[in-house]
């Protein structure tokens, strides 16, 4: 993958493209989660790579981004629509894990036009209706919460919590040594605090499709999941022996659950 910058006024965002870059192919964009990066898919890249163009990005404030300020899903969005006409691309296949779906959703609700497909990993919706004034009230405190943990303990406990494999832990521990401990605070204040603003109902035309892993335990995402299922009829995959971070605990499941997705549709 070939490294690419995209400097603007609140910091320069890393993102990555596909070594050989191919103006016919169908191109595929990655938005990691919260508190990890690009690093997270590796198995995604390896696959996909021979048969679409790919992208991922270290999202504003994380990663090699990390330095960026100013942070709001206004602007996340017009760093997205930088990347794509930088390279020239009508649309991109979305595939958002965790917040990274909240990237693809702020996008469709600005220009749809520019998702062709929508692929959600342990994500949820947008919409006012889902979430009640509890789930405000509690995404207000994470802040205050996470500062009660030694952050060497907190650590771990996330990378449990988000995965069920040795690899997957590895992989988060990984991501997740990038941050000081007021760094990580200050991503979830930050990030939660954007999502809360930004939240609102959207017309999705596009193809959804919602997967998330056996054993996510992360919040009420089962819950959100079926919830968005239910009300929308999106096909819903549940992936074997995988927790949030689903694409890394059970690629090979992944993998072949978005390409049957994507090759419905192209």
């Amino acid at each position: 993958m070939k490294e690419q910058k995209l400097k603007t006024i609140d910091g320069t965002i890393y993102y990555w493209i596909s070594d050989e870059w191919n103006d016919d192919k169908k191109t595929i964009f990655f938005f990691h989660g919260l508190t990890a990066n690009h690093k997270m898919f590796y198995e995604q890249i390896n696959y996909f790579s021979k048969e679409f163009n790919i992208i991922v990005w270290d999202a504003p404030m994380h990663g090699k981004s990390k330095e960026y300020k100013n942070f709001n899903m206004d602007k996340s969005v017009n760093i997205i629509l930088s990347i794509i006409d930088k390279l020239n691309l009508k649309e991109i296949i979305a595939v958002g894990q965790s917040f990274g779906g909240y990237f693809v959703q702020s996008l469709i609700g600005k220009y749809k036009e520019k998702v062709s497909l929508f692929v959600s990993i342990g994500s949820t919706p947008y919409g006012i209706d889902y979430y009640s004034k509890w789930d405000y009230f509690w995404l207000k405190q994470i802040g205050w919460i996470i500062k009660c943990y030694p952050y060497k303990v907190l650590k771990k406990t996330v990378a449990e919590g988000s995965t069920c494999t040795d690899k997957g832990e590895s992989n988060m521990i990984e991501m997740l040594d990038d941050y000081s401990k007021n760094e990580y605070v200050l991503l979830m204040k930050t990030y939660y605090g954007a999502f809360m603003d930004d939240n609102k109902d959207i017309d999705i035309s596009c193809p959804v499709l919602i997967t998330r892993g056996e054993f996510d335990n992360v919040g009420n995402v089962v819950s959100y999941c079926e919830s968005w299922h239910e009300n929308t009829g999106y096909p819903y995959v549940i992936i074997e022996d995988a927790g949030h971070n689903a694409n890394v605990d059970n690629p090979d499941e992944m993998n072949n659950v978005i390409e049957n997705f994507i090759n419905e549709y192209i």
